[in-house]
């Protein structure tokens, strides 16, 4: 006896199955064909690309092509045959300038010399402020600098302060020309 509470439902799918089995199978049948087709698509896909050619096909897959975009992009080659270098020429060229750093700089030349060595060492770092540098001209970043005078601001340069290294990382610089870059990056502060 039916529970006039919960009448029994009818599912519209079921009674279909039930009563069209041949629909089922002609569906069955077609979705494992389009699955088929499918995958042999995606293996066709993977193989040959889009342009139905194959990767070994493509000039830019050529060996030649694949190491030169995987190379290092340079390599250094130490000569052995190179003499080494000579560090007693370095100390003789810079003692002179340490006994007085300032003269050097004040001498006439010295403003150019400062420029010159500014333009070719300094700049790349206080022309655009990198890791902290004070920029060229910025007179708010160079005042607590500059109050602590020259010989200081001097030794830093020389010795290197922060991110700074000794003599903006060209030790081959005169002691004199570090002096006067400074002497000309401190003119322009103020």
């Amino acid at each position: 006896m039916a529970d006039p509470q919960h009448p029994h439902h009818h599912d519209p799918i079921q009674d279909n199955i039930d009563t069209h089995p041949v629909k089922l199978a002609i569906g069955v049948a077609i979705g494992a064909v389009a699955l088929i087709v499918g995958l042999y698509l995606l293996v066709q896909l993977a193989m040959h690309g889009y342009a139905g050619r194959s990767q070994k096909d493509d000039p830019a897959m050529s060996d030649g092509a694949v190491k030169k975009r995987i190379a290092p992009a340079a390599q250094l080659a130490i000569d052995p045959n190179a003499p080494p270098p000579a560090p007693a020429q370095a100390v003789a060229v810079a003692s002179p300038a340490v006994a007085a750093p300032a003269a050097p700089a004040k001498a006439a030349g010295g403003a150019g010399r400062g420029k010159a060595t500014y333009d070719q060492v300094c700049a790349v770092c206080h022309g655009a402020g990198v890791a902290g540098a004070p920029k060229f001209g910025d007179k708010a970043a160079w005042a607590p600098r500059v109050k602590q005078g020259a010989a200081a601001l001097h030794a830093s340069a020389m010795k290197g302060k922060g991110a700074m290294p000794p003599k903006g990382g060209n030790p081959s610089l005169a002691d004199a020309d570090v002096a006067a870059a400074v002497d000309y990056m401190v003119s322009a502060a103020k």
